[in-house]
């Protein structure tokens, strides 16, 4: 082995050790906003600690796990050199996984992959993981950025996370609760989410010959504004409902759209019929539609289509349901009902044209 000051180093080979220091001293003071009574030390150890002796207050108390990713939205964010919303995408599509069986987040962990590592921007898309875990109730307890050089360009990354959360076991909800004249409860999502990117990507930018720059008259903003607009987070809202009312089950609008994520959690022998004249899409599922000349089938099972999250409840859980979640700031109507699924093949489906 020779000892030559002219030999090969890490930093020749593309990873930079200071910056990647750098970048974790950038984002301690973000990580630190996250913390819940139950974190224990701080950012920079080789594991993310969590008192779990708070579980002794639940007679079984059962953890649920959930790891997800934001898509292709990442390369929006590359684009517009925007990084500090992505991260509010990254914990939405987590907690709100958790959520539906009635779990509480408790703490997320994240993983960063750089091609190189550029410690403000590091810090910036942390930034953005903190203030979604602010927002979700839930503690940012550890993670890991690397640094990989010649898989990704200088200016790409991804990110992903992953989560836990408790819930009681008495108080799970899903399938099982489900019953006939229960009704369909539609929240209403932020925008496009963090779903579907290839094919907008594919629409605006192949098809349709926008820029990111393209001002947008039925947003009121720039295109890229508007893919760049962070994925709503309902944990916390979900929770005060299973707290203060009668809830069956949640179901996460993601990849596969409103009707086959309804399907996850509506049992074999029942149907969901989901009315579409009952809102309205918003602006932005319009513009890809008419840009592309998408099929509506092709959108439904792309796309959320304005909704991001399904309550089912008991029809006489729906007013105070509305009124909840009216009270937090969440746009929310009943969009269907469950029935008997009798001869029909299919556990959802969906009528009507959309509101106009």
């Amino acid at each position: 082995m020779t000892n030559s000051s002219e030999g090969v180093s890490y930093a020749a080979a593309g990873v930079d050790i200071e910056a990647g220091d750098r970048a974790v001293t950038l984002m301690k003071e973000w990580v630190a906003k996250t913390q819940r009574p139950e974190s224990i030390g701080a950012l920079g150890g080789f594991a993310g600690l969590f008192d779990a002796s708070r579980l002794k207050g639940y007679a079984r108390p059962l953890l649920a796990s959930a790891t997800d990713g934001v898509g292709t939205k990442v390369a929006i964010a590359q684009r517009m050199d925007v990084h500090d919303t992505i991260g509010h995408d990254l914990v939405a599509m987590v907690v709100d996984d958790l959520v539906v069986c009635g779990a509480e987040p408790l703490f997320m962990t994240d993983y960063i992959c750089v091609g190189k590592v550029v410690p403000e921007r590091v810090a910036h898309i942390v930034k953005g993981i903190a203030e979604g875990c602010v927002l979700a109730g839930c503690s940012l307890v550890g993670g890991e950025t690397a640094e990989h050089p010649g898989l990704l360009g200088p200016d790409e990354y991804d990110v992903a996370g992953a989560g836990t959360g408790v819930v009681e076991a008495d108080a799970l909800l899903g399938p099982d609760r489900i019953r006939t004249g229960d009704v369909v409860v539609a929240m209403a999502s932020s925008g496009l989410h963090s779903n579907g990117y290839s094919l907008v990507r594919h629409v605006v930018f192949d098809h349709a010959g926008w820029s990111l720059e393209r001002h947008v008259a039925e947003f009121g903003r720039t295109l890229g504004e508007e893919l760049l607009e962070p994925t709503k987070i309902y944990s916390l809202d979900c929770l005060e409902l299973a707290r203060t009312t009668e809830v069956h089950a949640f179901s996460h609008v993601t990849g596969g759209g409103l009707a086959a994520n309804l399907a996850r959690v509506v049992p074999e022998e029942l149907h969901a019929s989901v009315d579409r004249s009952t809102w309205r899409p918003g602006a932005v599922f319009e513009v890809v539609a008419d840009a592309g000349k998408v099929a509506r089938a092709e959108l439904e099972k792309t796309l959320n289509m304005g909704v991001g999250m399904i309550a089912v409840v008991p029809r006489e859980s729906a007013d105070a349901t509305l009124a909840i979640l009216a009270e937090r700031g969440v746009d929310a109507w009943v969009a269907g009902e469950i029935t008997e699924r009798g001869d029909r093949t299919e556990a959802v489906t969906l009528t009507g044209d959309y509101a106009r």
